[in-house]
């Protein structure tokens, strides 16, 4: 394993915990400001961080949102120069209008190196898993 697949796989990791854990602050200092987001319960795509910050603070204030954990699996990584692609299978407990919910889905998070060598998402795909 190289620096850089550790490096991002640990950036990775800390994004994923501190999403598990309903860390807003840690979440999204996890993303780049420009990052760009597409998720299949949304109708358009957010193309800034702040953005997903807005929604998110949406979600929480009209619909009780609030994650509870999550758990990744069937992790890949694909280095490319100073751009990693992420994906795996995650599965999110969550609390939605007072009910637990668990969503199944798929997700590609792209990480770019910053030049004071940090690896930060600047773009998260989140798909349904259909089983």
């Amino acid at each position: 394993m190289t620096d850089h697949t550790i490096e991002v796989l640990s950036a990775a990791d800390a994004l994923l915990a501190a999403f598990g854990r309903h860390d807003t602050k840690a979440y999204f200092d996890a993303f780049a400001p420009s990052a760009t987001f597409i998720f299949h319960n949304l109708d358009r795509i957010l193309s800034t961080r702040a953005a997903y910050e807005a929604e998110w603070a949406l979600w929480e204030s009209r619909d009780g949102f609030r994650v509870k954990a999550c758990r990744s699996t069937n992790r890949a990584l694909q280095l490319v120069g100073d751009v990693a692609i992420f994906t795996h299978a995650v599965e999110t407990d969550l609390v939605i209008g007072g009910q637990d919910v668990v969503n199944h889905e798929r997700e590609t998070i792209v990480f770019a190196r910053q030049p004071d060598g940090q690896w930060l998402a600047v773009h998260e795909h989140l798909s349904q898993l259909l089983t």
